[in-house]
């Protein structure tokens, strides 16, 4: 393992860019050839670091720019000089708007009262010299029930209205799936099949001709390539996660890019009749060796892994005994040869031939992979590595 400096011994998630690169490359080589990747990076990139992942795919090809959920996700990456095209996938409060719309960043639009606000504030900041315009691309509920005009008279008629506004430009229009990482393809067939219906007949009847549409998302990516269109949105797959169990995973490899380690502080040996933790869930049957880690909860390790969940510690699992604590859990190393304080201990990640996923973790929580990556909290420092060497840390120490 990377030796990491600089105080990170408690603690720390690896990044590892030379994964989420062959991550990239390998969504390209499963897509059409002209279709390009819009990179899924909200919730900071799923845990794993948005500019740092921003960075490393900029300049990529098939790459045409990145997804988040909210716009202050979109400034962080404009402030941080990413220059390739910014979509925000939500809903975009109007005191949002103007910082946007100067960064050049693509609204996502479903609400008549947003068409007016946004041609407004476009107006307000145009002069003789520049006209200010807003792109946009037009969600379309086509089965999720969240957000987007129904794909129906009422739907043209809302693209008729936003075509009305010279303020704003129909950059894009989209969809998503709900049910894509099901084996029952029915109901996604289903939504395909009302969306590129929907399209053709915005184009037919209004005579617009709309750049980019996209309906895929990780799922669809994997399962549905009638379903390329011109743009794919890459979100868990980006990071080496799987959609679900019933995806295929035969038909693209993925490697992992986030690791979790921290060290053990305290070994101790326990008689039987030893109450591990609070509530002495855990009570030793036998002469035991405990070795206890400092992380737990406070740094989004679920509370729920509790006498469940194993660490890796010499290349061996070690199960988790008693409740985790927020900053503390306990472990079993009865039988790890040599086993010593300030040993490494993975929580997710590969150490000999043993190996724990995020997938493994979120089956036993009763979570799954999306919530814990996104989980991990500010006193988990990331440290980004590439070609076995640290590219640069992150880390909240100085926050106040």
């Amino acid at each position: 393992m990377i030796n990491v400096k600089g105080g990170y011994e408690r603690v720390f998630a690896k990044i590892n860019l030379d994964a989420a690169l062959n991550n990239f490359n390998n969504i390209v080589s499963s897509i059409d050839d002209n279709t390009k990747v819009l990179a899924v990076l909200k919730t900071d990139a799923y845990g794993h670091g948005a500019v740092p992942i921003a960075r490393l795919l900029e300049n990529q090809p098939k790459l045409y720019g990145f997804a988040l959920a909210t716009a202050e996700e979109a400034l962080i990456l404009r402030n941080s000089g990413i220059i390739k095209p910014l979509l925000v996938l939500g809903y975009t409060f109007p005191s949002s708007y103007e910082n946007l719309i100067l960064k050049d960043v693509s609204f996502t639009v479903f609400r008549e009262d947003m068409l007016e606000d946004l041609a407004r504030v476009c107006r307000n900041l145009s002069s003789t010299e520049y006209q200010y315009k807003v792109k946009v691309h037009i969600k379309v509920d086509t089965g999720m029930g969240r957000i987007g005009i129904t794909p129906s008279d009422d739907g043209i008629e809302f693209v008729r209205k936003v075509m009305e506004y010279p303020e704003i430009q129909i950059e894009g229009l989209f969809t998503h799936l709900a049910k894509a990482d099901e084996k029952d393809r029915a109901y996604t067939e289903k939504q395909i099949k009302i969306f590129k219906d929907f399209a053709n007949r915005i184009e037919e009847e209004l005579g617009i001709k709309i750049p980019y549409k996209h309906i895929s998302n990780s799922a669809g990516i994997i399962e549905y390539r009638e379903a390329n269109m011109d743009l794919v949105r890459a979100g868990i797959i980006l990071y080496g996660l799987w959609p679900s169990n019933e995806v295929s995973k035969e038909k693209i490899s993925l490697k992992p890019v986030l690791s979790l380690h921290s060290k053990i502080v305290y070994i101790k040996k326990i008689p039987p009749g030893t109450s591990i933790s609070y509530g002495g869930t855990f009570i030793s049957d036998k002469d035991m060796v405990i070795a206890t880690v400092p992380v737990g909860y406070g740094e989004g390790y679920p509370r729920s892994l509790s006498n469940k969940a194993e660490v890796l510690i010499r290349g061996q699992r070690c199960k988790i005994l008693g409740r985790i604590c927020m900053d503390q859990l306990m472990v079993d190393v009865t039988g790890v040869e040599d086993v010593a304080e300030s040993d490494t201990v993975t929580l997710i990640g590969q150490d000999g031939s043993e190996y724990i996923s995020m997938e493994e973790l979120g089956e036993i929580s009763g979570r799954f992979n999306y919530e814990m990556a996104c989980d991990f909290g500010k006193r988990i420092p990331r440290v980004f590595t590439q070609n076995n060497k640290i590219l640069y840390t992150k880390d909240y120490y100085e926050d106040f």
